[in-house]
């Protein structure tokens, strides 16, 4: 998984997965899904990110992964 924030275009992006990409759906004003040709979730794509989120939103991520799924991938 990958959060980027492009501040030229004001867009942040969280890629979950790699895979081909197949189409993009607008859930809501703003907030784009890219799928797959397979229809998995690609990633998450939120325009004019800046005026959603706070800029100590966009400079802080916090990732938690539950133990299991941390042990797991080591």
């Amino acid at each position: 998984m990958q959060i980027s924030y492009d501040r030229k275009a004001d867009a942040l992006y969280i890629r979950l997965r790699t895979g081909k990409f197949g189409t993009n759906k607008e859930v809501e004003d703003g907030v784009v899904l890219d799928l797959g040709v397979d229809g998995a979730l690609l990633g998450i794509e939120v325009l004019e990110a800046s005026t959603r989120l706070s800029p100590d939103d966009l400079a802080e991520v916090d990732i938690k992964i539950p133990l299991d799924l941390a042990a797991a991938s080591a």
